[in-house]
């Protein structure tokens, strides 16, 4: 597993920048990656299922799409609580089962966060998420604690993955 501004060159052109957002230059870069038993579509519900997240994250909280929703999808926006910062985010780019990012904007803090699905042989698949960061706070966060993003990225990715492996969410 990569760690903060680590990440080797050949990891980051699979994600699609907004050029503010490149990894190159923002102050704030973490990556994280595993490989889930569960298929990407099974994965994918499951990140798409934003106000279930809190059930295999508990650093996600308090998550409500516009209009109610209860899936997150191309150009959606919706509010959450995660790193103890109200944010407000819109999804950015939206592939299905391939590929999300959504941008996030808090007190202190300017994200944005990608994640890339990739089939992986025994029926399961590769997950990359990847988030940049601009804002005093995320860089007061990271002098105070330097790898608290990681280490909850990877536990979002595992949760994820656990919570995969028991199939599609149910319908709410």
């Amino acid at each position: 597993m990569s760690q903060e501004k680590e990440l080797p060159q050949h990891k980051t052109q699979s994600i699609r920048w907004p050029q503010r957002f490149d990894p190159g230059r923002a102050p704030i870069f973490v990556s994280n990656d595993l490989v889930a038993a569960a298929p990407a579509e099974t994965v994918w519900a499951w990140l798409v299922s934003a106000p279930l997240w809190h059930t295999f994250y508990s650093n996600a909280s308090n998550v409500m799409l516009e209009g109610g929703g209860r899936q997150l999808s191309s150009a959606v926006k919706f509010r959450w609580k995660s790193f103890g910062v109200n944010l407000d985010t819109v999804v950015e780019e939206f592939e299905p089962c391939q590929r999300i990012a959504w941008h996030a904007t808090g007190i202190g803090v300017d994200a944005y966060h990608a994640w890339l699905l990739t089939p992986s042989s025994g029926g399961g698949c590769h997950i990359l998420t990847q988030e940049t960061q601009y804002g005093w706070l995320a860089r007061l966060g990271k002098m105070a604690m330097p790898n608290r993003m990681h280490r909850y990225h990877q536990l979002w990715l595992e949760g994820l993955a656990k919570q995969a492996q028991s199939g599609l969410p149910l319908p709410r």
